[in-house]
């Protein structure tokens, strides 16, 4: 008797599963499709994000968002840290477009707080001051976690332009993600997170070597920097290994550097 075939992992199910649209995320600024993607025997929640729903960027004038949210899951599965939900370019029903497993996040999980206090209580680390209402002002403030922490050096190495407080997943199962990284991989420092309570300190136990790994995955040939190409220009690859090279020799989470907003806007 054969043995039942083998259910197809989260890639192969979103890269060449049925997709089906069952709504729409109004509040995205660019088309954000809510699907379901079946193949194989397995079926899941997916979102799609086709190039033609894309609003241009002035200063992103090649490639588009969806290949660069695909190149954001290629380097963070590099990494090892798993820290972006599986996502594929594919076509679909309205043409080209990037999918990602849909990830339910955990609404009792706090990442991100504002106190009245003048310094962050334990656990948790300082943003800067925030206007709550009309001549009040309080500490924005995130955790301090493990998942948080490597999040804020993946979106050092990919120039993270938009991380916002809606773009952190914490999923039930304790495991953290990011999204919406369509804003990244500029070949200018275009840094703008709500991550900024580790700026200055020292890279966390264990980053050394996942930088190293990062470098030999970029050099020229690698797989990684040969994925890498197929997504973005050349000039933003070689960013990317500039800034795995930066990281590596500070070993220490950047700073904002003043020439560009450090905090995104709106910052949730």
């Amino acid at each position: 008797m054969s043995s039942p075939p083998t259910p197809p992992d989260d890639a192969e199910l979103l890269a060449r599963g049925e997709l089906t649209v069952r709504g729409r995320v109004r509040e995205a600024s660019n088309a954000v499709l809510y699907c379901s993607v079946a193949y194989g025997g397995r079926e899941a929640a997916c979102v799609y994000k086709p190039v033609a729903g894309e609003r241009p960027l002035w200063d992103f004038p090649d490639g588009t968002l969806a290949q660069r949210e695909v190149a954001a899951y290629e380097v963070s599965e590099a990494t090892g840290w798993g820290l972006v939900p599986p996502t594929v370019l594919r076509d679909g029903p309205y043409g080209e477009g990037m999918v990602q497993l849909w990830v339910e996040a955990d609404p009792a999980a706090r990442l991100l707080a504002l106190t009245e206090d003048d310094e962050p209580g334990e656990g948790w680390k300082g943003v800067g001051p925030a206007q709550v209402d009309e001549g009040r002002i309080a500490l924005l403030v995130h955790a301090d976690t493990p998942g948080l922490r490597r999040l804020a050096v993946l979106d050092a190495v990919i120039n993270n332009g938009d991380r916002k407080g809606g773009h952190l997943l914490p999923a039930p199962d304790g495991r953290l993600y990011g999204i919406d990284h369509g804003v990244s991989f500029h070949v200018d420092d275009k840094l703008r997170t709500l991550l900024w309570g580790w700026a200055g300190e020292e890279l966390p136990a264990g980053t050394a070597g996942v930088l190293a790994g990062l470098d030999d995955s970029l050099a020229p040939g690698a797989p990684l920097a040969t994925r890498l190409a197929e997504l973005l220009t050349g000039a933003e690859v070689a960013a990317v290994r500039a800034r795995v090279a930066a990281l590596r020799a500070s070993g220490r989470h950047p700073e904002p550097s003043g020439e560009w907003p450090a905090i995104p806007w709106p910052p949730v």
